[in-house]
């Protein structure tokens, strides 16, 4: 009989072999992160609007006491942005326009990242109510989420395969829609990152003069000192010429790289309730124009559009605000503001009276549209 229940435990133990509990999986997804001195990891990212889906491809870097850097390149038009964390400051950069936003924030600690090891952890053990599911492939954990900024998103599903890899995370609206869904190709736990890794420097680009060093002629060993003299202020009048003439040539170059000007006014297709376009107004600029709309009623705001200039030096916009993820961009949200750059159009949106919420809807809203919903 003793026999018998031994060989019935035991069978028991072999049938229950693999089944964890979620308190042993999370235990050992924190550890191999924990360990982990820096991290680099590739993939996808997914962001969905109500109508479209757009794709990134990811990569995220981390290392110990707190730098971070997100590459991410927007699949359909390849504008590529990046998000650095270092000692010093946090930075959204353009690389195409030599241009950042330079934050003064709490990122990434104030809000979920689907995208950071982290924060994904974070999520999970905050979370006393989270949930694991087993589907014989891995693991499905449930958490709720935090983004103070996008009220929609509620709660996240993290894909672990039976190693406690991560292999995805996708995170959903109220309406169990996936809003977000980050897919981890490559996971290198053991990167060997630097400090030095995470520099901005190595994304500035300073526009060097093309000069050429011209060897002077000594006439004071020349055979024909008197022909030597003229021969060289003839060479020197010649260059002189050549060189105004380049000057002039560059200067108007420079003139044509340096303006340009929106050819069609790029209207919102989502506006409050109540609200109409009240002015819209072209401004001449230095480097072309600038488009001024003004939408007055119940909710009043201000949207600034401009052609996009490669600067020939690194241009740093401070912001005391977050970056904040909008369908195609990165942009730089502040108390009663959002800029963002996409599509080579600058875009500054004003208010006091919209939400964030609304700004979000306003900046995804805005499309190669020539018409307006809403006017009065």
């Amino acid at each position: 009989m003793k026999k018998i229940l031994v060989l019935l435990c035991l069978a028991l133990g072999l049938c229950g072999c693999g089944k964890e509990n979620k308190e042993d999986v999370i235990k050992d997804f924190k550890k191999s992160i924990e360990n982990a001195k820096s991290y680099k990891v590739t993939g996808n990212m997914e962001i969905s609007n109500d109508e479209e889906t757009f794709t990134y491809s990811l990569e995220s870097y981390y290392l110990k006491d707190d730098y971070y850097k997100v590459i991410l390149v927007n699949q359909t038009n390849n504008h590529e942005q990046i998000i650095l964390k270092n000692k010093e400051d946090i930075y959204v950069i353009t690389p195409a326009l030599n241009k950042s936003f330079k934050f003064q924030s709490d990122w990434p600690d104030n809000s979920s990242q689907a995208y950071l090891l982290g924060s994904i952890l974070e999520d999970i053990e905050s979370d006393a109510d989270s949930t694991l599911t087993n589907d014989g492939d891995g693991y499905v954990i449930k958490t709720k989420v935090n983004y103070p900024n996008n009220a929609e998103l509620k709660y996240q599903k993290i894909t672990l395969n039976n190693k406690k890899e991560i292999q995805k995370v996708e995170v959903f609206n109220e309406s169990d829609l996936v809003k977000i869904k980050v897919t981890f190709d490559k996971v290198d736990l053991k990167a060997g990152l630097k400090a030095n890794d995470f520099k901005l420097e190595d994304y500035v680009k300073e526009e060097e003069p093309k000069q050429e060093a011209k060897k002077e002629e000594n006439c004071d060993n020349s055979a024909n000192k008197e022909e030597c003299e003229k021969q060289k202020t003839e060479s020197n009048t010649t260059e002189n010429n050549e060189n105004t003439n380049n000057t002039e040539q560059n200067t108007g170059e420079n003139k044509t790289e340096n303006t340009t000007s929106i050819e069609n006014i790029i209207y919102p297709l989502y506006i409050p309730s109540n609200t109409y376009l009240t002015s819209s107004e072209t401004v001449e600029t230095a480097t072309g124009n600038r488009v001024i709309l003004t939408f007055s009623g119940e909710k009043n705001f201000v949207l600034i559009e401009e052609a996009t200039i490669a600067s020939p030096s690194m241009s740093i916009v401070p912001v005391y605000g977050e970056p904040l993820f909008l369908s195609e961009t990165v942009g730089a949200l502040s108390a009663n503001s959002l800029s963002w750059d996409v599509n080579n159009i600058s875009y500054y949106l004003a208010s006091t009276e919209l939400t964030v919420a609304e700004m979000q809807l306003i900046a995804n809203s805005l499309g190669n549209e020539t018409l307006v919903a809403n006017t009065k």
